[in-house]
Parts: structure tokens; sequence; C-alpha cells
């Protein structure tokens, strides 16, 4: 609930945050996921027990961001069949994320950042549901099979994104610091950085620095008063996927995902039983995580307090390397066809073929 009291504020401070906060890879980033899956999916039994779990008009695509849309009004009106998911589902804010220390190398039940409900236990249990095999222990928040094949191929994206698994904790000393125990975590002596949104770019120069290595994009609007700083799970939420779908040289996420699919990428696959898979997943995404942190510095700190809490939190400073939106764009866009492909082989191993 810390986490979700900072986002918040951060929201109101930053104009840079999206609605939600913890809102992986954006809408376009979820759509693609979507998107490569459906076209994977063509012609197999997959496709068709999804079809039956979709409303017409319906895909993979266009269901991809759902699940961040039931936590505000920023997709269009709530529908009954939100509303009705919010309200048996009233911490479902906390599904998409875990905070495993990013130096870490795997996901264990029970550690220091993890929680019943994180993204990996409730991946977990919505599959469980998708192959018929829940029992109320197992499905505690009673979702359906609809529902559970919503929030799986939101999650399926979300998990790929590194910072919704790998997190970052700052001792008070300003250095990067590995909890083993979530006692440790006392925001005294190690601070929690609530996914990297307690931790700011500088706006302006990331701005500049892409500028010269990122093809040009769309125009935007100007902004009267641009935000002087980025959250960096901001900057991993939407910014890499602006920058990786421009190297690309897509616009969309239909377009994406052709270009996906016509590389070739070589996608390991998971395997064993699949409710093992989000943690295959999520270890995936802390190689990734280290990454991502890799080379960034911390610099100095500084106090905030929410206006809605009166919370008081702290922030820091965050440089990263000249070059960082090559490499990090590169590394959004691996994610984002790993997401896809992730997506398409879990659903296929829960409606074989054969």
């Amino acid at each position: 609930m810390k986490r979700l009291a900072c986002i918040a504020a951060l929201a109101g401070a930053f104009a840079a945050i999206l609605p939600g906060g913890a809102q992986a890879w954006g809408n376009d980033g979820h759509k693609a996921v979507g998107a490569i899956a459906d076209k994977l999916l063509k012609g197999s039994k997959a496709e068709q027990r999804v079809k039956a779990l979709l409303l017409p008009g319906e895909s993979l695509e266009s269901i991809a961001v759902w699940a961040d849309c039931v936590k505000g009004t920023w997709c269009g009106p709530q529908t009954p069949e939100m509303a009705a998911y919010v309200a048996a589902n009233p911490q479902h804010s906390v599904y998409h994320y875990t905070d495993v220390p990013f130096q870490l190398s795997a996901y264990h039940d029970h550690a220091a950042g993890t929680a019943d409900d994180d993204i990996v236990q409730t991946l977990k249990a919505a599959i469980l549901v998708l192959q018929g095999k829940d029992t109320p222990q197992s499905n505690p928040h009673k979702f359906t099979p609809r529902q559970a094949l919503l929030i799986v191929t939101h999650l399926a994206g979300d998990i790929v994104q590194p910072l919704h698994v790998g997190a970052a904790f700052v001792s008070k000393d300003g250095r990067f610091v590995v909890p083993k125990t979530p006692a440790e975590i006392d925001e005294l002596n190690v601070f929690d950085s609530r996914g990297g949104n307690n931790l700011l770019l500088d706006d302006a120069m990331l701005v500049a620095t892409s500028g010269k290595l990122i093809p040009a994009g769309e125009p935007k609007p100007a902004q009267e008063s641009p935000p002087k700083t980025k959250p960096f799970h901001s900057y991993w939420d939407t910014t890499v996927v602006d920058y990786a779908m421009r190297r690309s040289s897509t616009r969309t996420p239909q377009q994406f995902a052709q270009y996906a699919i016509a590389s070739n990428p070589n996608v390991p696959v998971s395997t064993g039983d699949v409710t093992t898979w989000p943690y295959q997943w999520a270890n995936d995404s802390l190689a990734i995580a280290k990454l991502a942190h890799l080379d960034v510095k911390l610099g100095a700190v500084s106090t905030l307090q929410s206006k809605s809490t009166g919370e008081s939190y702290k922030v820091w400073a965050l440089t990263v390397p000249d070059d960082y939106p090559v490499p990090s764009s590169a590394l959004a866009r691996q994610q984002l066809i790993k997401g896809g492909y992730n997506l398409a082989a879990l659903l296929k191993e829960i409606w074989p073929d054969a």
C-alpha cells in the first residue's frame, strides 16, 4: 500500500507518470504483445478457445489493456464488467508487479519484495483457471475463465517489463542494496524505490540525448509546463516503447507485430508445468533488470510529501549513460517480442492442438 500511495503522489507531482502508476509498456506496448500473440495463434485450437471467451470484435490485442483500464476512466467509462471486477478485487493494482531486488537471479515465494498476490502468484492463479484446475485455495480472487484470460493477456506483457519484476532498493547513504527480508525495508535504513518511480531522470537532458540517437517520431503537442523530471519507471513503461517502435520503423502495434514475426526471433519456450512459467518469466526479467540498471547512478536525495495522504517519501536524482536510449530501446523491443511469443506459447500449452 505504501508503494501505491507513493505512486499516486508522484502522479500529481510529475506529469510524466501514466494514470494508475504501474502501467507497464503503455497502451501501444501491451497491444503489440497481444497483436503478436493473435498472429501466432492463427489456425490453432487455442485461437478457438480464446475466441469463445472474447466478445464479438475483441482480440488479444484489444483486450491487452483491459487490466489497466479498470484502474480509472482514461479508457472510457467503466463497464459493468469492469466495476464488478474492481469490487471483487480491491487490491487489483498490486497484481501487476513484484519487487524482487534487481541484483538477484531468481524469484522465490515469500522472499523480500514478493507478495501473495503479486504478478507471479496472480498469473499462476489465472493459468489454473484457464486450465480448469483451480480450487477455492488456488483461486481466492474467484477469477472467471474470461477474467483469467483478460488478466493473463495483460500480465504476460507486464512481467517482461524489467522494472515490474526487478526493483531497486536504496540505503540511507544512497547506494543500491539487497534487502534479505521484508523487515529490512523499513524506510529508515533501506528504502523501496517503488519500482523506480522514486528515481527521477532529467527529462530535458533525456530528450536532448535521445534526439541524437533515436529516429524522429510523430510530432507531439507542445506542453505549457513540460515536466522537469521523468520517473525511471515511466521511462521503461512508455518512453522506450516509443524508441523501440521508431527504431523498428513501425508506428502501430499491428505494424510492430508484423515486424516482430518477420524478424524470426529466437524466443526460448518455457518448459515444465505451465504454472511454473510465470517464475521462469520473472527470472528472465530479473536478468534484463540488471541490464536496465547497468551504469545508472544515484544522485541527490529529496523528501517530498503526498498531497493526498500526507505521507513523506524520498526521491533520488538518477543519471544514465549518454547512450542509454539505444541499449534500453533494444531491450524493450526484445522484451515486447518475448511477451507476445510467451503469451501465444502459454495459450497453446493450455489448449494444445493434439
